[in-house]
C-alpha cells in the first residue's frame, strides 16, 4: 500500500539561534538543499518566551536520505554560519 521511498514522515528540529532574523535568512537560502534531500513544507515556530528558540516541522519523503543530509558537513557549516547554537534536536515521526 505504501511506497518505501515515499513515506509520510514528519521531521521535527528544535534548536536555539543567536539571532532569529539572521538565522531565517540562512534557512531560506538553504531551501534547494532541503528539497534535494526530500525535506519539504517547512513550518517554522518560535517560542513566545524566547524568540531565538526555534522549532521546525517538515515533511520527509525519504528518511534515509534526510538523515544523510542532516549528517553532512555542508549542513553543519550552514547551521554554524547562520548562528545555530549547539546541536539541534532532530526527531523523525510517522
Amino acid at each position: 500500500m505504501t511506497n518505501a521511498q515515499h513515506t509520510n514522515e514528519n521531521l521535527t528540529v528544535h534548536f536555539k539561534v543567536k539571532d532569529f532574523n539572521a538565522w531565517r535568512t540562512g534557512y531560506n537560502g538553504n531551501e534547494k538543499s532541503r528539497v534535494s534531500a526530500g525535506i519539504t513544507n517547512g513550518r517554522v515556530f518560535r517560542s513566545a518566551d524566547d524568540p531565538n528558540d526555534v522549532v521546525i516541522i517538515q515533511d520527509v519523503a525519504d528518511v534515509a536520505k534526510a538523515r544523510t543530509w542532516f549528517a553532512s558537513e555542508d549542513l553543519k557549516a550552514a547551521m554554524q554560519k547562520s548562528g545555530v547554537i549547539g546541536s539541534p534536536s532532530v526527531r523523525f515521526a510517522a
